[in-house]
């Protein structure tokens, strides 16, 4: 089917800027705390960039509940039944509020058994807790914040949503400079002080979303109606959001591992893949906007009914997702000098990154035609299993094998690791052009 190439790209650059903004301001709250806390101490940086691993996995749970209701979201919204849309926010609601408490119930009274997963570092250990005691708090609100976002999402919000959460980010970061530093007359609180930074601004996002939800056209949550019970409309929703769920905790519980396993290799490698993984989650702003315009726009045309127009925009930002991920390569290579010289560290940590560097911008290609066609034209038809499939092998059956057997066995090089754990989204490439060409996810779900 031809493409109006005008039409498309119009679209595509509507939903994919302010996502990509989005993304890029929520990385900046990560590259924030590394970049001041780095000024304080390199023990400071590494303890916190370890502790967040706490919230990566709270986050992958989130994700899966929020992105089943984006899946099927895009699809009704496209088929015109708001109804069902409100629907489909109260199950959201009601599952992130759950996974919320348990998260934080973890970080108040159990933080130090949490960070031991991570370093085998007492000094490392006891400031990350200090971290996590605080941040708790914010970990209570994440949940419903990102309902609400998600849902404005697809919903034809985009911008809001993107304004919303790119403010709370700019306050964030501007709370990390007050209170780490000690700025307008508040005392300096170091890791203490990004922690309460992150949580003010999670507690003036929520306000935002509840604040805006109640403008003309907007979804919002009905207390009459919150707790009603859609048996076909759960069932669907789990069926997308299980697959999800288990490709998030694979892909989530992996990622952590990854750090884990750097951490153990010592502070240095712990350091030099902390601000690695800073600069991995700002260049990744891109085809992470890309990948979520993707699923709203191919599952907007399949609610709509268009499949075949449907089809023919997931083949076309496919292709789309080579090119970002060769042109994030080379973005990788050429800000490598300007990363080292901007955070205090060891001439062994530096050394470490340097390398780090020059392997992620290999990974860069992977990870950018995997979040679009994955993440993003897979799932936008539905077809949430093939994700979880592919984590199985290619990570937890190949990358994380390997990684521990050459840290911990064999003693490889911290190199030789670390591209260990960047082996799991390349090799994935061709196993996803196959899956797209079966064209299983082409598929109307509100049927």
């Amino acid at each position: 089917m031809k493409i109006e190439n005008d039409k498309f790209y119009k679209r595509l650059f509507g939903l994919a800027f302010p996502i990509a903004i989005q993304s890029l301001m929520l990385a900046l709250v990560a590259a924030g705390d590394a970049l001041m806390l780095g000024r304080v101490g390199q023990d400071e940086m590494t303890s916190v960039s370890l502790a967040t691993q706490i919230q990566f996995v709270q986050n992958m749970v989130i994700y899966s509940v929020t992105g089943a209701g984006a899946i099927l979201g895009a699809q009704y919204f496209g088929k015109g039944d708001k109804r069902t849309l409100e629907n489909l926010f109260h199950i959201m609601l009601r599952l992130c509020i759950g996974v919320s408490i348990l998260f934080f119930i973890g970080c108040e009274f159990f933080p130090q058994y949490l960070m031991a997963i991570f370093t085998g570092s007492d000094k490392l250990n006891a400031l990350g807790c200090s971290y996590l005691r605080i941040a708790g708090y914010s970990y209570l609100l994440t949940g419903i914040s990102q309902c609400y976002l998600t849902i404005m999402k697809v919903s034809d919000h985009v911008p809001v949503s993107a304004f919303i959460s790119s403010g709370a980010v700019v306050i964030n970061i501007v709370l990390n400079a007050v209170f780490i530093f000690g700025l307008l007359f508040c005392p300096a609180m170091g890791v203490k002080g990004a922690a309460l930074a992150t949580t003010l601004a999670r507690i003036i996002e929520l306000a935002l979303c509840i604040s805006f939800s109640y403008r003309k056209d907007y979804i919002r949550p009905e207390l009459k109606t919150f707790f009603d019970k859609k048996p076909g409309l759960i069932q669907d929703f789990f069926k997308q959001c299980i697959p999800l769920l288990g490709g998030s905790m694979l892909w989530g519980v992996g990622f952590t591992s990854y750090t884990a396993i750097i951490g153990h290799m010592g502070e240095n490698a712990a350091a030099a893949n902390s601000i690695a993984s800073v600069v991995r989650d700002l260049i990744c702003c891109v085809c992470n906007g890309i990948g979520s315009a993707a699923g709203i726009m191919v599952g907007y045309e399949f609610g709509a009914g268009n499949l075949e127009k449907g089809k023919a925009y997931g083949i076309k930002l496919v292709k789309i997702s080579y090119v970002i991920g060769f042109v994030s390569t080379g973005f990788v290579l050429l800000i490598t000098p300007l990363v080292v010289r901007m955070v205090i560290l060891t001439d062994e940590a530096r050394y470490y990154l340097v390398g780090m560097m020059i392997i992620m911008a290999v990974y860069m290609i992977g990870r950018c035609v995997n979040t679009v066609a994955i993440n993003g034209v897979l799932d936008g038809g539905g077809d949430t299993v093939f994700d979880m499939y592919s984590l199985a092998v290619c990570m937890w059956v190949i990358a994380i094998p390997l990684a521990l057997l050459g840290a911990f066995v064999f003693h490889w090089h911290v190199f030789a690791v670390y591209a260990c754990t960047c082996l799991d989204e390349v090799g994935k490439i061709p196993w996803v052009m196959v899956r797209l060409k079966k064209y299983k996810w082409v598929q109307d779900l509100t049927k």
